[in-house]
């Protein structure tokens, strides 16, 4: 299936590793050209290099104010606009209700959630018709996740915040998308996960919850994501997609 992808332009934030990454390389892979960001400017380099040529690299973090506008200024000095941008970020701290402190909740809330409040805001402008604004969220958008208080809390009202988006810019034909991931084989999900310490017994005792009976691949969620991304997926907005092998229990 060809997914409309072919020099068309996106903004990925997070994507030096993980799950932003994952996307950034299907994306590439289907011939568009991306803008990679990371808060270091080495990995981010890198990460930008082993993309290929169709990849720029900026450093920068979702908390800070400037950042939407130097990404998209990026985007129209290397490749003359952009089509979308995905919001991704790494996971707030872990911890349940007693443990999280106020620091912590501060410090997630300026970078998961008004990062990416700013980045859509600031893309909104920008975009033309057929443009797609997208969200890297969490399966706890549905249901909370045991000992990820801070995401709980905020995940949620990020998908909210989407869905309104998506609302107000469908007239003027600009898609708002998210992508809801449960347990992808990740660097953060193998920590949450425990898989450390005993990787054969702890991974057999979640794979045991997944009605897949696995972890779900980086490139597996990747795939889904450009798809919503894509100009295939043009009559999609406001949804919210559960990446998560069948954990979400409803429809």
């Amino acid at each position: 299936m060809d997914l409309g992808l072919k020099d068309r332009v996106y903004i990925i934030t997070g994507a030096t590793r993980g799950l932003g990454n994952a996307v950034a390389r299907e994306l590439v892979d289907d011939g568009a050209k991306v803008v990679v960001t990371g808060r270091e400017e080495k990995t981010t380099a890198e990460a930008a290099a082993a993309l290929g040529p169709n990849a720029v690299g900026v450093a920068a973090d979702n908390a800070d104010p400037e950042a939407a506008g130097r990404l998209i200024a990026a985007a129209h000095e290397h490749f003359g606009g952009f089509d979308g941008i995905l919001v991704s970020v790494g996971g707030p701290t872990p911890g349940f209700v007693a443990d999280n402190t106020d620091e912590q909740w501060t410090a997630a809330f300026e970078s998961v959630f008004l990062g990416a409040v700013r980045l859509a805001r600031a893309a909104a402008e920008s975009l033309r018709e057929g443009g797609v604004i997208g969200f890297v969220l969490s399966g706890s958008v549905h249901e909370p996740i045991p000992g990820l208080s801070i995401s709980n809390g905020l995940r949620p009202g990020l998908a909210g915040f989407a869905k309104s988006l998506s609302d107000e810019l469908g007239p003027r034909g600009i898609r708002v998308v998210g992508v809801l991931p449960a347990r992808i084989d990740t660097d953060r999900v193998r920590e949450l996960d425990g898989l450390s310490a005993d990787p054969a017994a702890t991974r057999t005792a979640h794979e045991s919850r997944i009605p897949l009976r696995r972890y779900g691949r980086p490139e597996e969620f990747g795939r889904a994501a450009a798809f919503l991304l894509s100009p295939a997926a043009s009559y999609l907005t406001g949804v919210m997609l559960p990446v998560d092998g069948g954990m979400r229990h409803g429809f």
